[in-house]
């Protein structure tokens, strides 16, 4: 645990002082007075015609001092002017701690952040790109090899999707499907164990078919498109392939223009989920795009975290997808995973090549909160912050190599050296869902077990989350009133009065 102690700023800034903090340190703790605290941060702070920020921060009788000026020109109210009173303190925060520790921040301040949806507001703003990305490496402190990943990026999503910035006028679903055939160790997504859930399984599917027939006849009043469909979960080639045929008719039957839809992926990220008859049916339903997600080429790693199959496996199911003529084909890899390190990661990225796979994202791992991985950290071992940032570096340069093009990026907090995941795709292979949900720009309708909706209204731009039940049964018993406000929600947001108001 490090210790320090804080003077100079009101207590509800020490929030954001904890986040910079933790980018350095693995466990943190603040207070505002402590003679014993490993270093003493004391802030000086002046607002009286711009932010200006002072701190000095001292640790066994050693000191650093930094000092920043942020303008308060354009804040259009207080809300703003704390952002930017919070910013600042971030801003010297990170320079005194990356002088005290020696550590570098690629991403500098931003934490929480999206970054690649930063650089879009910053180009509706009227800025052009370089202007984009010398601000962010001004005022946010990021290294010119993130600001350059991050224009690659910007310019692949505009190029996928030229009406990027019109977005508002469709909207995506997702569909949550939270059954798998065992849980990973690092996994906090909706995921329960399919064996022995039989009941579950069907009750969860009849409320699901219910809540696709509600929405798709609200979009249809509404005349509203859809442009990507995204079956996730969980994995939702657990389902057998009858429950799966059941789902894609009812698809079929509620959702308007459904053959006009641009894109619609379904996640089979778990190989010993998939067989001939799944493949064959999606591909008779003309499914655009599979994930079949490895995470790792090693057998000891796969125990380790608790996937129940093997490289063999994956590569077997890979080939047969690949025969069955799914020619669009998502993989996943995990930086960092316990005991494996640049030599195995390199071994990894040697299978991938002979794979060649569509698209691939690379994950750095993250200890998220609720996973068996964070509550057991004593018992895996997994890379250091320079290996790992070693590794993200390899990635980049195998993904150049290999004819990738990097299309959308996002952080996670307690993400391993600070670093990103990263979606590579061969051009033109990019997934659209994976670019609107990292960005933003529509609604998506979440539908099914953990489905979040993130409803953008296109009358305000404010965005509004409305999440689903995580756990089957939670869902089987009220799925009816989520439809309700769901749809009350969706009515609020587009500007639509309920009938009888």
């Amino acid at each position: 645990m490090t210790r320090f102690a804080i003077k100079g700023i009101d207590p509800v800034l020490f929030r954001d002082v904890e986040l910079i903090a933790r980018l350095f340190f693995e466990e943190v703790q603040l207070t505002e007075t402590d003679d014993r605290a490993d270093f003493q941060l004391e802030f000086t702070l002046d607002e009286s015609e711009a932010i200006e920020v002072r701190v000095t921060l001292t640790a066994d009788k050693v000191q650093w001092s930094a000092e920043h000026v942020r303008s308060i020109e354009g804040c259009t109210g207080e809300k703003e002017i704390r952002k930017r009173m919070k910013q600042a303190i971030s801003y010297v925060l990170v320079q005194v701690l990356e002088r005290a520790t020696g550590i570098e921040q690629p991403w500098g301040i931003l934490t929480g952040v999206r970054p690649t949806k930063l650089f879009h507001t910053l180009l509706q703003k009227g800025n052009s790109l370089q202007e984009a990305k010398r601000l962010l490496e001004q005022e946010y402190l990021l290294h010119p090899e993130k600001t350059q990943i991050l224009e690659e990026i910007i310019r692949r999503q505009l190029t996928v999707l030229p009406d990027f910035y019109e977005l508002d006028k469709e909207v995506s679903l997702y569909i949550g499907i939270p059954f798998c055939p065992t849980k990973c160790a690092y996994c906090t997504f909706p995921a329960y164990a399919i064996g022995g859930r039989t009941g579950s399984v069907e009750g969860f599917l009849a409320g699901l078919h219910e809540e696709i027939a509600a929405v798709g006849a609200w979009l249809r009043t509404r005349g509203l498109p859809v442009t990507t469909i995204y079956f996730g979960g969980g994995t939702p080639t657990s389902i057998s392939a009858e429950q799966m045929e059941s789902l894609f008719q009812q698809l079929k039957s509620h959702i308007p223009d459904f053959g006009q839809v641009r894109e619609w992926t379904v996640e089979a990220g778990r190989p010993d989920t998939l067989d001939e008859e799944k493949l064959a049916l999606m591909k008779r339903w003309n499914v655009d795009r599979i994930s079949i997600n490895p995470q790792s080429f090693k057998e000891e790693t796969l125990k380790v975290i608790g996937r129940h199959h093997t490289v063999e496996e994956t590569l077997r199911k890979y080939q047969l997808a690949r025969q069955m003529g799914l020619n669009n084909i998502n993989m996943d890899l995990i930086i960092g995973l316990p005991g494996e390190g640049l030599e195995t990661f390199a071994e990894t990225l040697d299978v991938m090549r002979e794979l060649r796979p569509e698209s691939l994202t690379v994950h750095t791992l993250s200890f998220k909160s609720g996973s068996v991985m964070t509550q057991n950290k004593e018992k895996y071992r997994v890379a250091g912050r320079e290996e790992t940032r070693e590794m993200v570096r390899m990635a980049r340069e195998w993904a150049r190599d290999q004819g990738y093009v990097p299309y959308y990026l996002y952080r996670q907090k307690n993400i391993l050296g600070n670093q990103e995941n990263v979606g590579y795709a061969f051009p033109g292979e990019e997934s659209l869902y994976n670019i609107i949900i990292m960005e933003e720009r529509q609604t998506i309708i979440g539908l099914g077990c953990g489905a979040v909706s993130k409803i953008i209204s296109p009358v305000s731009g404010r965005l509004s989350r409305l999440p689903n039940p995580k756990e089957p049964k939670a869902y089987i018993d009220t799925y009816r009133r989520h439809i309700k406000e769901k749809l009350a929600k969706l009515d609020e947001a587009y500007g639509i009065t309920p009938v009888g108001h």
